[in-house]
């Protein structure tokens, strides 16, 4: 299936990256978080993929460009303007880059691929430009193939945790810190979707995660992949420090490659 990855917005809690770079190319481990996220996809055989862009669109279409040099030994003869490409270490991924619009919302970005024609075959895969997981694409696809329903969402469990008191009354019988997410479920995207989607997009400034979902809802359209283990957002400067610390310490549960 193609991969789709909605890119390139501005993201004010995460401003100490977002000033100077779209969001999904901040770096963790040295490589943008957008690289992570679509090594995932081509470890399940999934190398095909289309990014919508916007924010600092340019960003990204430049380090795409330069993928191929940056990681292949080369000779470089200056005065021939030729090069010897010695070893070429880049993955085999085809990438459409699509300039969105600067007004254009999830919904309208999604609307404009498929217009376009980028999207070839009835369904695709859809996710967001800032979210890891481990999640295993193959099982995920095969529960949408299972329901026949237009579309399918990852339900992701993230870790709340606080200090909760037991009372006794006035009394403090135990203060600890706790986790209480057993039944709360957020959308973590990695979804699969078909094309028809486009028609509950009218117009271009429309999320699709409010009245598009609302309507495949109500229409019993839109079915739940329930995914219990890793998963982790990067909304924050705290958040990218712990998906670096997780890098650097040899625990990156969404290195599955």
């Amino acid at each position: 299936m193609q991969v789709v990855i909605l890119a390139g917005w501005l993201w004010t809690r995460l401003s100490e990256e977002t000033t100077i770079k779209p969001k999904p190319m901040v770096e963790i481990g040295g490589k943008p978080i957008l690289w992570h996220i679509m090594k995932h996809f081509s470890y399940y055989g999934h190398k095909e993929f289309v990014i919508c862009l916007w924010y600092k669109w340019y960003y990204i279409k430049e380090w795409f460009a330069n993928y191929f040099l940056h990681n292949s030994d080369v000779t470089i003869d200056i005065k021939n303007n030729s090069v010897e490409v010695h070893n070429n270490n880049s993955e085999d991924w085809k990438v459409t880059l699509v300039d969105t619009g600067d007004d254009t919302m999830t919904g309208g970005r999604l609307k404009t691929i498929i217009e376009k024609g980028y999207i070839k075959w009835e369904e695709f895969l859809m996710t967001y430009g800032d979210g890891v997981s481990n999640i295993n694409i193959g099982e995920l696809i095969e529960f949408h193939k299972q329901h026949g329903k237009l579309a399918t969402l990852t339900a992701v469990q993230p870790e709340w945790k606080f200090w909760k008191l037991w009372l006794d009354g006035d009394k403090i019988c135990e203060f600890a810190e706790k986790k209480d997410n057993e039944d709360a479920y957020i959308n973590g995207g990695f979804m699969v979707l078909n094309k028809k989607i486009g028609n509950y997009m009218p117009e271009y400034d429309v999320y699709f995660e409010r009245d598009p979902i609302e309507k495949l809802v109500s229409e019993w359209n839109l079915m739940a992949y329930k995914h219990k283990w890793f998963w982790h957002a990067m909304d924050t400067l705290k958040n990218k420090q712990d998906l670096e610390d997780m890098w650097d310490k040899w625990s990156a549960q969404w290195k599955i490659w």
